[in-house]
Parts: structure tokens; sequence; C-alpha cells
């Protein structure tokens, strides 16, 4: 933990505050860790896009407990979750709501509106890419505006409103794969690896006897609101600022920052929104592990996540084998060198 404890532009309250976020960090992955086994980076990185107000996109394959896991997020911090299973034939409205017509007294008849299953603290978009664009669309926009329009008027969400959406990297037949500019709406892509020997071994004892524990309420909707207005307070330090900025410009084949080995592996590099996440997710990692301010290591943690689907490669990377998040590591290790 940070000792500085003393900076003049975090008042004492904030202070206090970031002690507590620290402290209730500690009893939710203790939660956790009665269901899941392992995981510990997915577990952190959910927690730093919760706390910094973003959604995140989760790839893995299926049977990694990914369903589980947020949902007994959403249960250790008394939210409300639903799951939405993405299907060829999902429509709009099945995850916005709809106008139903209702008896009144008096024989009268009127429409009353039905919410869906977007209208949840915390909602899992399973296997977002199985659904057509249209319905894609309808739920990427409830994510952006926070609110869902249907006949002229506007429905509000309830915060805090996180959308977890997964999506599985073999099976691509009979997908809708999303465009980049929709990807970016999504504060991190989160990887959920293979477990380890051990875990697995884990797994398959703690899962296969009686039923799994209920988990103790840590947090409610109130306090998460207010740890997110937090986490907008926490400092950063202008290096840092010009650290995630000149990070993000490399990525840009036709920047003239980039280094020259960047052209011909990169088609398109990220934006602006790339910048903000970073600082806000440097800024939700350090106060969750109770610093005062931010720090280089919590820009480097939060890069990979961040920038794994805003950087495009080209064929030339694919054909030799190197990704987005090898690029995007060798672009920190060079700045890092640098700074």
């Amino acid at each position: 933990m940070s000792t500085e404890t003393n900076n003049p532009s975090l008042p004492a309250d904030d202070v206090e505050a970031i002690d507590q976020l620290r402290e209730v960090n500690a009893r939710l992955n203790e939660q956790l860790k009665r269901i899941i086994v392992g995981q510990q980076n997915v577990i952190e990185q959910l927690s730093i896009c919760l706390f910094a107000r973003g959604h995140a996109l989760l790839m893995g394959v299926p049977g990694l407990a990914k369903t589980l896991l947020i949902s007994r997020l959403a249960e250790a911090m008394t939210l409300s979750f639903s799951r939405i299973q993405f299907t060829p034939d999902l429509m709009p409205m099945d995850i916005t709501g709809t106008d139903i017509l209702q008896e009144l007294p008096g024989g009268r008849r009127a429409f009353e509106f039905a919410p869906g299953p977007v209208f949840a603290n915390i909602v899992l978009a399973d296997e977002i890419n199985r659904a057509p664009s249209k319905t894609q669309a309808a739920m990427l926009e409830a994510m952006q505006e926070h609110r869902v329009t249907m006949a002229g008027r506007t429905y509000a969400l309830q915060a805090p409103f996180f959308v977890l959406a997964t999506q599985n990297p073999i099976e691509q037949e009979g997908t809708y794969p999303l465009p980049e500019a929709q990807l970016d709406r999504f504060m991190f892509m989160i990887g959920v690896d293979y477990p380890s020997r051990d875990e697995e071994l884990a797994i398959a004892r703690n899962t296969t006897g009686g039923d799994l524990p209920q988990l103790e309420p840590v947090l409610s909707g109130e306090q998460v609101i207010a740890f997110q207005k937090l986490v907008r307070r926490v400092p950063v330090p202008d290096h840092l600022y010009e650290f995630a900025v000149d990070l993000v410009r490399r990525t840009r084949p036709g920047n003239v920052d980039s280094p020259a080995w960047v052209k011909p592996l990169v088609g398109w590099g990220a934006g602006p929104r790339a910048v903000q996440y970073l600082i806000l997710g440097a800024k939700a990692r350090a106060a969750l592990q109770g610093s005062y301010i931010v720090r280089m290591e919590d820009i480097i943690a939060v890069a990979d996540p961040v920038l794994r689907h805003r950087v495009m490669t080209t064929f030339t990377a694919e054909s030799e084998g190197i990704t987005s998040r090898d690029v995007a590591k060798r672009l920190v290790e060079e700045l890092g060198k640098a700074a």
C-alpha cells in the first residue's frame, strides 16, 4: 500500500473512505473464494470495472464458471442480477421490455410498460455475439445511455448498472461479431483462462458434493455508488497522464510517435476512450489496494484488458502469431524503460 497518506489533493474523508474500500474489497474476495476456485485476476478486473463504472467483455471457453462468478458477485453485493442468453431469434424488446395492454377499473384498457431483463444492477449478456446486430445495438445503447426508450418514452436504469458480456472464442459459426466501434464500449476485455491442475482438482472436490454455500452480503448498491464517486477523486500524477496518452498514441500506426515496428503489425490503433479507461482503471485499482494516489504499476496492470480489444492487428501480425496483447505488452515495456 502506498505510504503517500498526506497527499494534499486528497481530503481526509477520502483517505478514510479508501481504507474502507480496501477492507470491503478484501471481504468481497474472501466471500467469492468460498465459491470460485482461482481466477483472481478475473475477480480483480471485474472489481476494477465495477468501481470505475465501466462494463466488461469476458472471453473464455464454456465451463469456466463465468456465470457463477457474476451471479455470486451480485449476491455478495446485494445487487439485482439477470442473465440474458443471446440467441439468433432474440429481439430488442426481449432485452429492454415492451408495452403490454392492461385491463383497468371501469373496463378501460391502457398500455403499461413491462421492464425487460436489462433492468437489473448486474446484467450478464451471455454469448452476446449470438444475436443479430439490431439486438446487440439495443443492449449497447442501454450500456452507454443508462436508459431505455420505448414508444417515445424513456425509462432510466437503476444505478449501479454493470453489464458483463461473454463471448466464446472457439465457436464462431452462426455468430454476429461485434464491430470495433461496439467493442470500444467495453472498458475491459477480460480473458478467462483454464485453471491450473491444483485449482482444477479443488474444483472437482468442492463442487461435486453438497450445495454451494450462500454468500454473506458485504456491500450495498448505495455503497457501490459512493465508492464509484470516490474512485473518480483519486489523484493522478501528471507524468502518469502523459504515460497513458503516449502509450495509446503509440498504438496508432500512422502516428509519428509510433515505433517503426508497429506499422506493419497494427492496422488500427486505440482511440481516446482507451486513455480515459487507462486512467479510470488505474484509479480504481489504486483505491481497491488502499493507495491514495495512482501509481505506475496501476497503469501497467490495466493496460492489457484496456488495449487488447482496441488494437487491431494486420494479416502480417496474425501470420507471425503476434496478437494485440503482444503489441500492447511490448509498447508498455518500451515506454516504461523510456519513462
